[in-house]
């Protein structure tokens, strides 16, 4: 017996496609009952803003076998059987290593990730034809636990003086869990390893404005109840959830990009793949125009050589990089203390 299947009729730059949807019934978020052809018609309805915010850039897909619940594993580059529509970009990993990785250009093709079970999208900050060179410059501001979206609201607005004062215009959405991202439009002229010093001194200009709030400390186990800024969010081969990407929570969250002026008064859990599209339509898209203009980080850089000249140096680096010039010892500091004693 054929297996249950539908197609949707999806539109794009290219003329209209028509995308086939297998499993349409199956339930990917089961406590709103949420299926697999609602997330198909969710990328449907929001596509031309989640496009504009993802499109062209590497991605990757993190993929589920059966539910939020089931397995999942990511994806990079494309699988056998895709659309001739869905091409790749060759880009460099951490390792040194080089690979295809997947871009998506249309909605359709994002309809396509849907079939492939996708439930979140992780764009890179660069465009799929200048890779090394981010055009993004991105900050995850992640609550620890005994701190929550309320303590990352703060901790933004002050955030956005810092860039404001650095010569970047900053644009904002939610994490779709507790967190909230902070993106600033960069010329597309320096590597991954400046634009990481650039977020690591902006990070640490906001530490000392909200020292009892806002921390940058790696490890845990230092960080206290306080929000983290996320500074390895900044490297090669790091990403975050994409602007209208579903996220993997019981009530289908989307990371939602929201103008400033909401910010003091939103209710991150509102945003849903119910929800966005005819938020979408009401209010049109907060993140529009984010690159009709663009800033530099050669004020950031700045900041970041003053630091090193008063003693504040590289900060560790995530655990699967090779050893980075000026990194400190990745040891747990509370193990280092017990080596040394």
């Amino acid at each position: 017996m054929a297996s249950e299947a539908t197609t949707l009729t999806v539109d794009g730059p290219n003329g209209p496609r028509e995308m086939r949807i297998s499993s349409p019934g199956r339930v990917l978020w089961p406590e709103p009952g949420i299926t697999k052809l609602d997330l198909a018609n969710y990328m449907v309805d929001v596509g031309e803003a989640f496009v504009r915010a993802n499109g062209g850039r590497p991605i990757t897909l993190q993929r589920f076998s059966e539910n939020i619940d089931g397995e999942q594993f990511f994806s990079k580059n494309p699988p056998k059987g895709a659309p001739d529509f869905i091409r790749s970009v060759k880009v460099v990993y951490p390792s040194a290593r080089t690979h295809p990785q997947l871009v998506i250009d249309e909605p359709a093709a994002a309809v396509w990730a849907v079939q492939m079970n996708t439930i979140v999208f992780h764009p890179w900050p660069s465009r799929a034809e200048n890779s090394d060179n981010p055009d993004q410059l991105r900050i995850d501001l992640d609550p620890q636990p005994g701190t929550d979206f309320d303590d990352a609201v703060p901790a933004a607005i002050e955030l956005r003086a810092v860039l404001a004062e650095a010569g970047l215009t900053a644009f904002i959405k939610t994490s779709g869990n507790r967190g909230l991202h902070v993106f600033a439009p960069i010329e597309a002229t320096r590597e991954f390893l400046d634009v990481r010093h650039a977020v690591i001194a902006a990070a640490r200009e906001l530490e000392r404005r909200m020292p009892d709030k806002v921390t940058t400390a790696w490890w845990k186990e230092e960080r206290g109840v306080k929000v983290f800024v996320d500074f390895n969010q900044a490297n090669r081969d790091r990403t975050m959830a994409g602007a209208y990407s579903p996220r993997p929570l019981s009530h289908a969250p989307v990371s939602c990009p929201i103008e400033w002026d909401e910010l003091e008064s939103v209710d991150p859990r509102q945003f849903t793949i119910l929800t966005v599209p005819e938020r979408l339509k009401a209010t049109g898209d907060p993140w529009a125009d984010m690159h009709s203009e663009t800033g530099n980080i050669d004020t950031l850089l700045g900041w970041w050589q003053r630091d090193i000249d008063t003693g504040l140096g590289e900060l560790p680096f995530p655990p699967d990089y090779p050893k980075m010039p000026g990194e400190p010892p990745r040891v747990q500091p509370s193990r280092a203390k017990k080596a040394a004693d």
